[in-house]
């Protein structure tokens, strides 16, 4: 699991769009905090430090510590949407779930595939990942900063699916576990050269029939 982010935020009375116009005009970003149990928290945080952390993190699973000035103790939170202008790229607003010890929680993971396959290195095949991210619910202190699977037994022809993951205990995948994550395809043009073989075998044949005919 990754270490915890964490971000500093304040409470803001007004609503709407022309006090949203204003938090952005200052440099700040409006923000909720929700979660089970209490009333939904309108904040605003620095738009600077915000775009910084989130370049600095996987933002779908990192734990993000909203720190609200005046209040005792952070909320450990998940940011759960982003919005952004659209051309500018600039964060318009943010949502940030609060998330509870030992309650679980459904996040996107990352997938990274590690090693060169063997099809890929002798075989002349390229390696073609289907799935980047997975679908998972798990407890805040379960939470993977990432899934990484072995891909360097591969032959041409071969696939992984999600059932090859490794996953450590308290980690549900919430998809299929028969899904193709990833496979070695044949070499570019091999289909293509089988093609043209048989084209000339058939083409020869053919050559033969009719010269039969003729006689």
């Amino acid at each position: 699991m990754s270490d915890n982010a964490t971000l500093k935020a304040q409470k803001r009375e007004g609503k709407g769009k022309g006090a949203a116009r204003k938090l952005r005009q200052a440099g700040r970003v409006p923000a909720v905090l929700y979660g089970r149990d209490m009333e939904p928290l309108h904040l605003s945080v620095d738009a600077h430090d915000t775009e910084l952390l989130f370049r600095s993190i996987s933002v779908d699973n990192t734990i993000v510590d909203v720190d609200i000035e005046g209040d005792k103790g952070a909320y450990p939170t998940l940011v759960r949407e982003v919005q952004a202008h659209p051309w500018k790229g600039t964060l318009v607003h943010i949502d940030f779930l609060r998330i509870q010890k030992g309650v679980a929680v459904d996040l996107e993971i990352p997938l990274h595939l590690v090693g060169i396959p063997e099809g890929v290195r002798t075989g002349g095949g390229t390696l073609e990942q289907v799935v980047h991210e997975l679908p998972v619910r798990c407890i805040p202190s379960k939470i993977p900063e990432s899934f990484e699977l072995d891909v360097t037994a591969l032959e041409v022809g071969e696939s992984l699916h999600v059932s090859d993951i490794p996953l450590e205990e308290g980690i549900e995948i919430r998809t299929e576990l028969d899904r193709t994550v990833c496979a070695v395809a044949a070499p570019r043009g091999a289909g293509a050269e089988e093609g043209e073989e048989g084209g000339e075998d058939l083409s020869a044949a053919g050559a033969d029939e009719a010269g039969g005919d003729a006689d």
